[in-house]
Protein backbone atom coordinates (compact mmCIF):
# COMPACT_ATOMS: atom_id res chain seq x y z
CA UNK A 1 0.00 0.00 0.00
CA UNK A 2 1.42 3.41 -0.95
CA UNK A 3 2.35 5.81 1.82
CA UNK A 4 0.42 9.04 1.19
CA UNK A 5 1.52 10.66 4.44
CA UNK A 6 4.80 11.74 2.84
CA UNK A 7 3.09 13.18 -0.26
CA UNK A 8 3.14 16.97 -0.61
CA UNK A 9 0.61 18.91 -2.63
CA UNK A 10 1.94 21.73 -4.78
CA UNK A 11 0.10 24.73 -6.16
CA UNK A 12 0.04 23.22 -9.65
CA UNK A 13 -1.87 20.19 -8.31
CA UNK A 14 -4.70 22.46 -7.20
CA UNK A 15 -4.56 24.46 -10.43
CA UNK A 16 -4.76 21.28 -12.50
CA UNK A 17 -7.70 20.06 -10.41
CA UNK A 18 -9.43 23.43 -10.90
CA UNK A 19 -8.97 23.32 -14.66
CA UNK A 20 -10.16 19.70 -14.77
CA UNK A 21 -13.29 20.57 -12.79
CA UNK A 22 -13.99 23.55 -15.07
CA UNK A 23 -13.62 21.30 -18.13
CA UNK A 24 -16.03 18.76 -16.68
CA UNK A 25 -18.46 21.64 -16.04
CA UNK A 26 -18.25 22.60 -19.72
CA UNK A 27 -19.10 19.03 -20.73
CA UNK A 28 -21.92 18.66 -18.18
CA UNK A 29 -23.33 22.19 -17.61
CA UNK A 30 -25.43 22.96 -14.58
CA UNK A 31 -23.72 20.55 -12.21
CA UNK A 32 -21.95 23.26 -10.21
CA UNK A 33 -18.42 22.00 -10.69
CA UNK A 34 -17.27 25.39 -11.93
CA UNK A 35 -17.29 26.76 -8.39
CA UNK A 36 -15.39 23.75 -7.11
CA UNK A 37 -12.84 24.45 -9.82
CA UNK A 38 -12.62 28.10 -8.80
CA UNK A 39 -12.14 27.03 -5.17
CA UNK A 40 -9.34 24.66 -6.22
CA UNK A 41 -7.59 27.41 -8.19
CA UNK A 42 -7.87 29.75 -5.18
CA UNK A 43 -6.37 27.11 -2.89
CA UNK A 44 -3.54 26.75 -5.42
CA UNK A 45 -2.95 30.51 -5.27
CA UNK A 46 -2.88 30.43 -1.47
CA UNK A 47 -0.49 27.48 -1.55
CA UNK A 48 1.73 29.33 -4.01
CA UNK A 49 1.97 32.22 -1.52
CA UNK A 50 2.24 29.97 1.58
CA UNK A 51 4.07 26.80 0.45
CA UNK A 52 4.27 25.37 3.99
CA UNK A 53 0.46 25.11 4.33
CA UNK A 54 -0.36 21.59 5.59
CA UNK A 55 -2.49 19.30 3.44
CA UNK A 56 -5.30 19.23 6.03
CA UNK A 57 -5.47 23.03 5.98
CA UNK A 58 -5.56 22.97 2.17
CA UNK A 59 -8.47 20.55 2.12
CA UNK A 60 -10.37 22.53 4.78
CA UNK A 61 -9.74 25.76 2.85
CA UNK A 62 -10.99 24.09 -0.32
CA UNK A 63 -14.16 22.87 1.40
CA UNK A 64 -14.87 26.29 2.93
CA UNK A 65 -14.25 28.15 -0.33
CA UNK A 66 -16.35 25.69 -2.35
CA UNK A 67 -19.27 25.90 0.06
CA UNK A 68 -19.07 29.70 0.23
CA UNK A 69 -18.96 30.04 -3.55
CA UNK A 70 -21.92 27.71 -3.99
CA UNK A 71 -24.01 29.52 -1.37
CA UNK A 72 -23.17 32.99 -2.68
CA UNK A 73 -23.93 31.94 -6.25
CA UNK A 74 -27.27 30.38 -5.34
CA UNK A 75 -28.31 33.56 -3.52
CA UNK A 76 -27.05 35.77 -6.33
CA UNK A 77 -28.78 33.81 -9.09
CA UNK A 78 -31.96 33.16 -7.14
CA UNK A 79 -33.51 30.36 -5.15
CA UNK A 80 -33.47 27.86 -7.98
CA UNK A 81 -33.13 27.58 -11.70
CA UNK A 82 -36.25 28.09 -13.82
CA UNK A 83 -36.13 24.38 -14.64
CA UNK A 84 -36.73 23.49 -10.97
CA UNK A 85 -39.54 25.99 -10.46
CA UNK A 86 -43.14 25.17 -11.25
CA UNK A 87 -44.11 26.24 -14.80
CA UNK A 88 -46.82 28.85 -15.26
CA UNK A 89 -50.33 27.43 -15.66
CA UNK A 90 -50.68 28.40 -19.31
CA UNK A 91 -47.08 27.95 -20.40
CA UNK A 92 -47.75 27.43 -24.10
CA UNK A 93 -50.68 29.83 -24.33
CA UNK A 94 -48.93 33.18 -24.32
CA UNK A 95 -52.05 35.05 -25.38
CA UNK A 96 -53.99 33.72 -22.39
CA UNK A 97 -51.54 35.52 -20.11
CA UNK A 98 -52.87 38.81 -21.49
CA UNK A 99 -56.55 38.29 -20.65
CA UNK A 100 -57.86 41.30 -18.76
CA UNK A 101 -54.93 43.56 -19.70
CA UNK A 102 -55.56 47.10 -20.89
CA UNK A 103 -53.68 48.00 -24.09
CA UNK A 104 -53.52 50.91 -26.51
CA UNK A 105 -54.37 50.41 -30.17
CA UNK A 106 -51.59 51.15 -32.66
CA UNK A 107 -53.99 51.17 -35.60
CA UNK A 108 -57.72 51.76 -35.73
CA UNK A 109 -60.01 48.73 -35.82
CA UNK A 110 -61.39 48.53 -39.36
CA UNK A 111 -63.48 45.59 -40.56
CA UNK A 112 -63.03 44.04 -37.13
CA UNK A 113 -59.20 44.06 -37.20
CA UNK A 114 -56.46 46.31 -35.87
CA UNK A 115 -53.08 46.16 -34.13
CA UNK A 116 -52.05 46.81 -30.54
CA UNK A 117 -48.65 46.88 -28.87
CA UNK A 118 -48.42 44.62 -25.86
CA UNK A 119 -45.18 44.21 -23.92
CA UNK A 120 -42.50 43.39 -26.49
CA UNK A 121 -44.65 42.76 -29.54
CA UNK A 122 -47.45 44.00 -31.76
CA UNK A 123 -50.57 41.84 -31.81
CA UNK A 124 -53.40 41.51 -34.26
CA UNK A 125 -56.63 42.39 -32.47
CA UNK A 126 -60.25 41.66 -33.29
CA UNK A 127 -62.87 43.99 -31.94
CA UNK A 128 -65.72 46.38 -32.68
CA UNK A 129 -65.30 48.72 -35.66
CA UNK A 130 -64.81 52.39 -35.01
CA UNK A 131 -62.19 52.28 -32.27
CA UNK A 132 -59.48 54.76 -33.34
CA UNK A 133 -55.71 54.41 -33.03
CA UNK A 134 -54.66 55.39 -29.52
CA UNK A 135 -57.87 54.09 -27.92
CA UNK A 136 -57.53 51.94 -24.83
CA UNK A 137 -59.05 48.48 -25.02
CA UNK A 138 -59.30 45.47 -22.73
CA UNK A 139 -58.24 41.98 -23.85
CA UNK A 140 -61.26 39.70 -23.35
CA UNK A 141 -60.36 36.60 -25.33
CA UNK A 142 -58.35 34.90 -28.02
CA UNK A 143 -59.07 34.23 -31.69
CA UNK A 144 -56.25 31.89 -32.71
CA UNK A 145 -53.19 34.11 -32.64
CA UNK A 146 -55.18 37.34 -32.38
CA UNK A 147 -56.47 39.01 -29.25
CA UNK A 148 -60.19 39.74 -28.95
CA UNK A 149 -60.73 43.19 -27.42
CA UNK A 150 -63.48 45.52 -26.33
CA UNK A 151 -63.49 49.22 -25.43
CA UNK A 152 -62.08 49.80 -21.96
Amino acid sequence: MPDFTAWTAHAWHWWAAGVALALVEMITPGVGLLWLGVAAVLVGCVLFLVPALPLVAQVVLFAVLAAALLVVTRRWLGRGSPATQAPPERLNERGALYLGRIVTLETAIVNGQGRARLDDGAWLVHGPDGLPAGATVRVVGLDGTALRVEAA
